[in-house]
């Protein structure tokens, strides 16, 4: 039982591979995508994005974006990603700042959400030890 598996970026397509299953981190909580799943349209939040396919996991850095989600496959469409082991330290501390930039200038309705966007950036970064 698998599904097909996408991942693009502005930059790039990350990923098309099938899997048994996607680890998705959604802005309404973190969710496991699988063959038979009931279709969805979910947003992400910064977060770690795992594939398990059949020759291992494939892991990746996402800092937002949506995934489609739908009985035979998972598309993400990743505001920007890259693969967990190009993530580095410089690479990390450049979207924390970008983060802190926007949290510094956004509106008073939006203060609260750009806030923890900054908490969910320093959370991932931490989580991917750096």
């Amino acid at each position: 039982m698998a599904v097909q598996f996408d991942l693009v970026s502005p930059e790039r397509r990350l990923a098309s591979v099938t899997a048994s299953e996607v680890q998705i981190p959604g802005a309404d909580g973190d969710l496991t995508a699988m063959e038979g799943h009931a279709p969805t349209i979910t947003t992400l939040r910064p977060g770690i994005l795992r594939a398990l396919a059949s020759d291992g996991t494939k892991s990746f850095v996402v800092t937002g974006g949506f995934a489609e989600i739908n009985a035979t496959g998972v598309t993400v469409l990743a505001e920007r990603a890259v693969p967990v082991e190009e993530a580095s330290h410089s690479l990390m501390d450049e979207i924390l700042a970008e983060a802190r930039s926007l949290a510094a200038v956004a509106l008073p309705e939006d203060k609260d959400m750009a806030e923890k966007m900054v908490a969910d950036i320093l959370a991932l970064k931490e989580h991917a030890a750096h």
